[in-house]
């Protein structure tokens, strides 16, 4: 059963913390064909359109187009501090394979 992804609330707690709601902006994430797998994830603060899949807490609202909405189905949007940086990420079952920095996949 496809279900639509999960946003974990470290990830919100980020777009909180950089004031993406207050600014009127959504995490909008989505699936465009290139990169070195044959799909790549573009993610980048945008406002919601009215045919996206909005999910919110509080104000904070990540938002995901009907083409990449299949291509994310089951996944989890989650937000990663490390030493060598930080950044949104996503766990997606739908992936056969990805490269080693995790923004490009095939199914």
């Amino acid at each position: 059963m496809n279900l639509p992804p999960k946003v974990t609330d470290r990830a919100f707690a980020r777009l909180e913390e950089i004031g993406a709601g207050a600014q009127g902006k959504a995490l909008r994430v989505a699936v465009e064909g290139g990169g070195c797998s044959g799909f790549q994830y573009d993610i980048k603060l945008d406002a919601a359109a009215e045919d996206d899949l909005i999910l919110t807490h509080g104000q904070e609202k990540v938002v995901i187009d009907e083409v990449s909405l299949p291509f994310l189905a089951n996944a989890v949007i989650d937000f990663s501090e490390e030493l060598i940086g930080a950044r949104f990420t996503i766990e997606n079952p739908n992936a056969s394979s990805s490269c080693g920095c995790g923004t490009s996949f095939s199914m």
